[in-house]
């Protein structure tokens, strides 16, 4: 394997067991991180790392973002990640060489084109494309196997509007095993990562509010879960179920989700999971029926087309 610079800006989990992966594969790597308690303790483990980012002199590399992106409530709070990233504009502005910025961070769909790249060439005065490249490779490690999972990835994403920049990503990752999927449009990496981690947050509310019911009415879960988890086309298909744009019907999910709020509500458990589903698969259903209306005789992917520009009814109530 070809040995690469590599930039680490942001030096927490993310950014210690990135570039530490880095290292172990040979490439030459230095750490970059305001936090002055961080600097020390990764100077103490013998890398390279600084308080600013100085690319004079330096040759082609990849700098890596991986600055914390916090939640302040209902959004991302990207404080520090703007930071961290006009330092970077400004440190290409001195750059000689071509460098390729590669957000690694969590961020909002469209985060990578839009803040970034306007971020970056505002500081460094330079255009995207031309002066920097630009890509986005979203992180799947978990705070408590981070080197494991930076090391072993069971899969990795790589977006850039270049397909250069795509392929010198694909080569730079691919070593390290696991599938490798790619896309030209960075939102759709980004919105990969926040849909997989609300899956998991999704899968785990969904077997805590069924323990809810399980403890009032006295049976244990566990192999209840463990039989489902088997059985269910939903766990055991990964096709199953992932093609937005239809509501489910037939007669066993309407039957089931509805019967079981009525059971639930007769044991004194609020499921408010469970009538959410409910309440999204009735709302996609109206707008769905009624684009057929109008259209007729359509396919299912010429529905699709129709919910996605379709505006969604008010509920009960709303104006």
């Amino acid at each position: 394997m070809e040995s690469s610079r590599i930039f680490i800006v942001g030096s927490g989990v993310v950014g210690a067991a990135t570039g530490e992966g880095f290292l172990a594969a040979g490439h030459k790597v230095t750490f970059i991180d305001v936090s002055a308690p961080r600097i020390a303790e990764l100077a103490e483990r013998g890398l390279d790392v600084r308080s600013e980012l100085d690319l004079s002199g330096e040759p082609e590399s990849f700098i890596f973002l991986t600055l914390p992106t916090p939640n302040d409530g209902h959004r991302y709070d990207l404080t520090a990640f703007t930071a961290g990233t006009a330092a970077v504009g400004k440190a290409l502005a001195t750059a000689t060489a071509k460098h390729t910025v590669v957000v690694r961070s969590t961020v909002p769909p469209g985060t990578t084109e839009g803040l970034v790249k306007s971020t970056l060439e505002e500081n460094s005065k330079l255009v995207a494309g031309n002066g920097f490249a630009l890509g986005s490779n979203p992180e799947f490690l978990r705070a408590v196997s981070a080197a494991e999972d930076f090391a072993n990835p069971w899969m990795t994403i790589v977006a850039s509007r270049d397909p250069e920049t795509v392929e010198r990503l694909r080569a730079l990752l691919s070593p390290f095993g696991g599938e490798l999927r790619t896309f030209t449009n960075p939102a759709e990496a980004e919105f990969v990562k926040s849909a997989h981690n609300i899956y998991n947050a999704t899968k785990i509310s969904f077997w805590n509010e069924m323990w809810l019911v399980a403890q009032k009415i006295g049976v244990d879960l566990d192999p209840i879960a463990a039989t489902v988890a088997r059985s269910a086309e939903g766990s055991i298909n990964p096709e199953y179920g992932i093609r937005g744009g239809a509501p489910y019907g037939g007669v066993c999910l309407p039957k089931d989700t509805q019967g079981f709020l009525g059971y639930a509500d007769t044991v004194g458990v609020e499921m408010p999971l469970l009538s959410a589903v409910v309440e999204v698969n009735d709302r996609l259903a109206e707008i769905v029926g009624h684009e057929a209306d109008v259209i007729g005789h359509a396919t299912h992917d010429q529905l699709r087309e129709a919910a996605t520009h379709a505006v969604v009814p008010a509920a009960a109530g709303e104006e």
